[in-house]
């Protein structure tokens, strides 16, 4: 038996919409209260306009139903049987009645338009649905001149993100610097991470200047987590101003925080000593769609890889991957390893290729199974030497 289901999933006709975690339909169906005042007035004056007509001019129910309309409405169509002279001075109270309902009706709904948050909320609410599809993405809390700068980037590398923050003018803000995804609201509640799809997003970036907002960004996220039942910890970074917050803020949950002062430091000192490197870091780790990535891969316990030399994986020729650094579990740092080094248990290996390469490569190193190929390229390697 055909299944119409399955026709339109095959021609691309059927499509799941993902409806947001926090509805605003209650506050948009709360600004059309005042039109309920016009609207008990319109039955009231269809009522005692059909039974006036049926009573006054003897009138079938269909016809005074339909003459009531068309006198209520002022549409001019005349009469649809003779009427007496009380039916007439009856039907000019209800053109009157009509007249002021009318004008009742139009005040109720510029108070609606103008006055009221309907289009606020109409808009919000199909912000909601956009955000509502969006999967790994970052949820940036707090606007300043580090989102600005941050959301460049983002932009650039095609990674989505949604920008929270609790001032007036935050959409007069995401107009003047192009945030995709916005959400007016405070930072830290339950409302703002609903509106901002977070049970789907990757992380979460706090970039406020006040420690104390990112303590409690930190620790709301992490008992969000906790009701959530995730498998995968949210990716939590935030920014701090000395190395005593950075410590407080990694003790309370954060996996990465950055101090701006201290990596502008850093990078002016590099300019300083190595500008040529600098250009190639410039032109390589920071350019948009790279061709060379760098990242570091954390050797699982179960993983094949350990206790094996380097050159067993045979990263390079398979993959276009080298490892240019070992950290040792015990944080000892070995540079430019050679290719006899052997990987330890729990060490994490710094490699550098392209991106496609590079998530080859952590599938490989975590393998339980030493891969089928090495055996192929290492009789290669014998029958070559």
């Amino acid at each position: 038996m055909i299944n119409i289901r399955d026709i339109k999933k095959a021609l691309g006709w059927e499509y799941q919409v993902t409806k947001p975690e926090f509805s605003l339909d209650k506050e948009i169906y709360s600004q059309f209260k005042h039109f309920r005042l016009p609207l008990i007035l319109l039955q009231l004056i269809m009522i005692i306009g059909t039974v006036g007509y049926m009573i006054i001019d003897d009138f079938p129910i269909l016809d005074a139903i339909y003459q009531t309309g068309i006198t209520f409405t002022t549409v001019g169509f005349g009469e649809i049987n003779e009427i007496s002279q009380a039916g007439r001075l009856f039907t000019i109270t209800l053109i009157i009645f009509g007249f002021l309902i009318f004008t009742l009706s139009i005040t109720a709904l510029i108070q609606v338009l103008v006055k009221g948050k309907f289009l606020d909320l109409y808009k919000e609410r199909d912000m909601l649905y956009k955000i509502a599809r969006l999967r790994n993405h970052f949820v940036i809390f707090n606007h300043n001149e580090y989102s600005i700068q941050l959301a460049d980037q983002f932009k650039q590398n095609h990674i989505p993100f949604v920008i929270v923050d609790p001032r007036e003018d935050m959409e007069q803000i995401a107009h003047k610097y192009n945030y995709p995804y916005f959400i007016k609201e405070e930072t830290y509640t339950e409302k703002a991470f609903l509106k901002a799809h977070l049970s789907s997003a990757k992380g979460v970036i706090s970039l406020s200047k006040n420690i104390a907002d990112s303590i409690t960004i930190i620790a709301s996220v992490r008992l969000y987590e906790k009701e959530l039942g995730r498998n995968n910890p949210y990716l939590i970074i935030c920014n701090a101003e000395s190395q005593k917050d950075i410590e407080r803020l990694k003790k309370l949950g954060a996996n990465k925080v950055v101090a701006p002062p201290e990596l502008m430091a850093k990078r002016v000192s590099a300019m300083a000593i190595r500008p040529d490197m600098e250009n190639v870091l410039e032109e390589f780790l920071y350019k948009k769609d790279t061709p060379i990535d760098m990242e570091e891969i954390f050797v699982d316990d179960n993983s094949w890889f350990i206790d094996q030399e380097i050159k067993d994986a045979h990263l390079r020729d398979k993959l276009k991957v080298s490892i240019i650094g070992i950290t040792e579990a015990n944080g000892n740092f070995l540079q430019t390893p050679r290719s006899s080094t052997k990987v330890t248990k729990g060490c994490k290996l710094l490699v550098v290729g392209n991106q496609e390469g590079i998530a080859k490569a952590k599938q490989l190193v975590n393998d339980t199974i030493r891969p089928d190929y090495i055996e192929m390229m290492n009789k290669k390697d014998k029958i070559y030497v």
